[in-house]
């Protein structure tokens, strides 16, 4: 009986999935590739910092409700000079997802080894969830590996540990950024099943993250100036168009991320539509508690998450159903 446990315990732990993963998550830990992705965004995670911390005694004046939460200003915080750390994460996430996921499969099939792989009893899908889960374990360990070393210097530095609701706020800040690189991630495998090569694939990626970025803000800002109501509209009016601009910017991915970090790690955020007078009369200016905040940002998690299903499952689709030759 002990032998038969121990012989079910080696299948599992040699199964050709978690073989794939292993061998994909240390291609990528030791590519020179990853390598500076991950020396950017810790430069530019310590130089936030930097300026976090020497502008948050003039962030943080009184020790009322709204100004308690010290420790979220490390992530929030910037005197001008140098972007705030989520502002870092946003900008730069897409660029590491991107990177990790725009020769997932091309080149791959460029070198020959895909037919090589699949002439091995192994399942065809195995190859792509394979990739996929290795670079989200990748991104996983990453971003949490920042985010602990920015919150121990931070611990250093001021001198006060954070709250048991400032440090759940930061973690799941930390799993939503995961999220906001996974999307990133799965596009660039998209583009890397659909072209054959890997600089077509990350030129098509970046492309779409500088629209989105970029473009799409100004043809958001010229559809808002064209659509403006008038001085004379009523409430309803009005209400109707900002939710209606609302509804255009939401359909960027960056603007959910943006909307659903401010609210995580500034508690003083209650709302992310408009209000009308009549809502915020009465209302006590106090900070949000950490299950309404993450009521708030539910609809971007899942609007993340779905865009994200959404082109794995596009380049799954394309994945099982082309053709694979040997060279």
């Amino acid at each position: 009986m002990y032998g038969n446990e121990a012989e079910n315990a080696s299948a599992r732990i040699t199964h050709p999935f978690w073989v794939i993963v292993e061998k994909e998550s240390a291609d990528f830990i030791s590519s020179w590739r990853s390598i500076i992705l991950i020396g950017i965004l810790a430069l530019t995670c310590i130089g936030s910092l930097y300026t976090a911390i020497s502008n948050i005694r003039s962030a943080a004046p009184g020790n009322n409700d709204l100004n308690s939460f010290v420790f979220l200003k490390l992530f929030t915080v910037s005197d001008g000079t140098m972007p705030a750390f989520i502002t870092f994460v946003s900008f730069l996430g897409p660029l590491i997802g991107i990177g990790l996921g725009f020769d997932a499969v091309n080149s791959e099939r460029n070198k020959g080894t895909l037919s090589r792989i699949m002439s091995q009893p192994i399942h065809r899908d195995y190859v792509l969830n394979a990739k996929f889960t290795a670079a989200i374990l990748v991104i996983g360990i990453m971003f949490l590996g920042l985010g602990f070393m920015v919150m121990g210097l931070g611990l250093i530095a001021i001198g006060i540990p954070p709250a048991p609701e400032e440090f759940l706020r930061m973690l799941f800040f930390l799993i939503l950024s995961i999220f906001y690189v996974a999307f990133w991630l799965n596009l660039s495998i998209l583009f890397s099943v659909r072209f054959r090569q890997p600089a077509t694939s990350a030129l098509s990626s970046i492309a779409i993250w500088l629209f989105f970025t970029v473009f799409y803000p100004m043809i958001v800002n010229l559809i808002a100036n064209a659509m403006a109501p008038a001085n004379t509209a009523d409430v309803q009016q009005v209400i109707s168009y900002e939710q209606f601009i609302q509804f255009l910017m939401r359909l960027s991915p960056s603007q959910l991320f943006q909307e659903a970090t401010s609210t995580l790690l500034i508690p003083s955020i209650r709302s992310l539509g408009p209000l009308t007078v009549e809502q915020a009369y009465g209302a006590i200016p106090s900070p949000l508690p950490l299950s309404q905040s993450l009521l708030l940002v539910w609809p971007q998690l899942t609007g993340l998450i779905a865009a994200t299903l959404i082109c794995f499952a596009v380049s799954y689709a394309w994945f099982m159903r082309q053709e694979i030759r040997s060279r």
